[in-house]
């Protein structure tokens, strides 16, 4: 009799087992199951440090390094390159006093972008992200002051930095439209997670503001998006990236 209730228990301590690693591997299961996949155009931001996706937002996080030489760069680094010539709009480049300096950003910017009727603002500042990790800046170096007295000190691929050492670009950013894309490819979002494209259409056609928005930009299917989307462009005029504001509700930026 005792020998009968001793098998019992062990069977039943068996049982009991059995059902709490059942119960743990399920918990498990569910936890990793809340990854989700960063969709492939996000996957060109190549400069970045880490990209993620909470189904909501991508998020982005960047150096702000430049991968292209700069007169910007410490002298000490290998990026480092005297620059002399003629900068965007054929002005004699002018160096500005400051110097390139590693950040910490994280840009975070929705998943599914949707116009948003009050088309806020674009900040002084961090208004998107390049493929190369850059930052995108508005079309002022000031609030509402135009960007005249600063055009001269965008080094030779139209970046320069502010006085805390982001480097950005408020104009075509000539590395990626002429050494790692083209004119017509996807040069990276802004926060609102519309994309942004250079200053040509995929036939070739110069884009001009006559051809955009009032927030510079437009829809029609592209490489990245072939059932269309908004899509925002550079031209070589103000307000050469963004006009009156984001086409949609912006995310934020932290550094």
């Amino acid at each position: 009799m005792r020998m009968h209730f001793v098998k019992t228990l062990s069977i039943l301590t068996i049982v009991i087992l059995l059902a709490s690693c059942s119960k743990s591997s399920s918990t498990t299961t569910t936890d990793t199951s809340t990854s989700i996949a960063v969709p492939a155009v996000y996957l060109k931001i190549y400069g970045a440090t880490s990209i993620t996706n909470d189904g909501a937002y991508i998020t982005i996080k960047t150096k702000d390094l430049p991968d292209h030489k700069s007169p910007y760069y410490a002298s000490t680094n290998e990026l480092y390159e005297a620059y002399t010539g003629t900068t965007f709009g054929g002005y004699t480049f002018n160096k500005n006093p400051n110097l390139i300096i590693e950040q910490s950003g994280t840009f975070k910017i929705p998943v599914n972008p949707k116009v948003d009727a009050s088309h806020a603002a674009t900040p002084l500042g961090p208004i998107g992200i390049a493929l190369n990790g850059v930052a995108f800046f508005n079309q002022y170096a000031g609030p509402n002051q135009p960007l005249t007295s600063e055009i001269t000190s965008f080094d030779k691929y139209y970046g320069h930095p502010q006085q805390s050492g982001v480097y950005h670009y408020h104009v075509e950013p000539l590395y990626l439209t002429t050494v790692k894309s083209t004119k017509s490819g996807l040069m990276g979002f802004l926060l609102d997670g519309f994309p942004v494209y250079g200053p040509q259409e995929e036939d070739g056609t110069v884009v001009t503001n006559s051809m955009l928005d009032d927030y510079h930009g437009h829809s029609h299917k592209t490489i990245d998006y072939p059932s269309g989307s908004y899509h925002y462009h550079f031209t070589n005029e103000a307000p050469y990236l963004n006009g009156s504001g984001f086409y949609g509700t912006p995310g934020t930026i932290t550094q």
